[in-house]
């Protein structure tokens, strides 16, 4: 559609983040001239129940569509300028959503960590997204913006301050406070099923240059044990997101033609603490092969407002240039990671691409080549982050 109704239909807004991210437009935008929006999934009745519990108007347009009718998602998608998408597991109920977008040139935004997925919908339809001008954009939610963000406002300052960019980057968890969801665990569990069918998935599950479009870098730290950084004289240890952290922020690298350089070396961890509690919080952490994540929980399951609101997150970034030149900066969310900050991240995305970024080349993209710094300003300004030089 040359002049669609919506600038943005949340589809999935029945299930536990789609509500969090109609409930922060609604209260941050409203819904009028300025941003015309909808909420989208199979069920009326639970759109309805939905759009009354969180206090929307009765006047909130409902947008009927199931994942499994393909006449569905291509009429949704040619009625709106931008797609956010919180129907997961995307590698099963996904793919028709992309297919649709990339063919009819409808913006994209979604909270997928899952890289086999994410490589198999490149394989298809980044072709097509070029062709249409969509700008599909995944990971926008805890996975992957603050730590893809993170390092290229690291990387920009040392372009600033040092004439180039830094080809040795760590990624660190300093604190974070958050639960996870059952939709989270749903993704995990649909990927480890996939992956015991699949070897190959598991060899990308492993690859950090699996969604680098075919270039491979130097060898990378694998992130696996604990060790004591001695950039921070601290124990760190494995990090559950940097399985696709790693993976963005290496296609990030490659997106933007390589402007962290072909040797980009990139690792993620969590900082344990110092000495001899630090070690044993640390192989703790490394022996705990769940990270951290319930075994009960189930879809629509996920923290309460109070623990949503009480979270947090600190990662910061050190960029070794030599033995006497390091540069640090940091990432800081103010409420809990995977729920309350990443609704406000995936919802400020999606506007990003319609208000910030001029309609350019279609594709599949990470957040920072698409958006970059305007997504920075806009997160400060909105959605409780904090980007700083220390």
């Amino acid at each position: 559609m040359s002049n669609p109704e919506y600038d943005i239909i949340v589809y999935g807004a029945s299930g536990y983040t789609g509500r969090l991210v109609a409930e922060y437009l609604h209260q941050q935008y409203g819904n009028g001239a300025d941003l015309r929006w909808a909420i989208a999934g199979r069920s009326e009745a639970k759109l309805a129940m939905v759009r009354d519990e969180i206090g929307l108007p009765a006047d909130t347009p409902l947008v009927i569509a199931d994942a499994d009718r393909v006449q569905d998602i291509e009429a949704m998608v040619k009625n709106t300028k931008v797609i956010i998408t919180t129907v997961g597991p995307y590698q099963l109920y996904g793919e028709a959503l992309v297919k649709a977008c990339a063919e009819h040139g409808t913006d994209y935004t979604d909270l997928c960590g899952e890289p086999g997925w994410m490589y198999e919908m490149i394989e298809k339809y980044e072709d097509a997204a070029k062709k249409s001008g969509a700008r599909i954009v995944f990971s926008c939610g805890f996975d992957s913006i603050p730590f893809d963000l993170g390092v290229l406002h690291l990387q920009n300052h040392a372009r600033k301050t040092l004439g180039k960019s830094i080809s040795r980057v760590k990624g660190r968890v300093r604190k974070m406070k958050g639960t996870f969801s059952g939709g989270t665990a749903a993704s995990l569990g649909a990927t480890m099923m996939a992956a015991a069918k699949d070897p190959s998935l598991l060899e990308r599950l492993k690859d950090p240059f699996a969604l680098s479009g075919g270039f491979v870098g130097p060898a990378q730290p694998k992130g696996t044990k604990p060790f004591l950084d001695p950039a921070l004289d601290m124990w760190v240890a494995p990090f559950i997101m940097a399985a696709i952290n790693v993976k963005n922020i290496h296609r990030s690298n490659a997106l933007m033609s390589h402007a962290y350089g072909d040797d980009f070396t990139y690792d993620e961890m969590m900082v344990t603490g110092p000495g001899s509690k630090g070690e044993e919080i640390a192989n703790h952490l490394a022996a705990d092969r769940t990270g951290g994540m319930k075994g009960d929980l189930k879809p629509g399951d996920g923290p309460s407002k109070e623990e949503r609101e009480t979270g947090f997150y600190d990662v910061l970034f050190v960029g070794e240039v030599s033995d006497e030149v390091v540069i640090k900066t940091s990432v800081y969310g103010d409420k809990d990671p995977g729920y309350g900050s990443t609704s406000k991240m995936l919802s400020e995305s999606a506007i990003c691409l319609i208000k910030d970024c001029a309609k350019g080349p279609g594709g599949i993209y990470t957040p920072a080549p698409v958006m970059g710094e305007a997504l920075i300003d806009r997160l400060q300004k909105n959605a409780g982050l904090t980007f700083k030089v220390e």
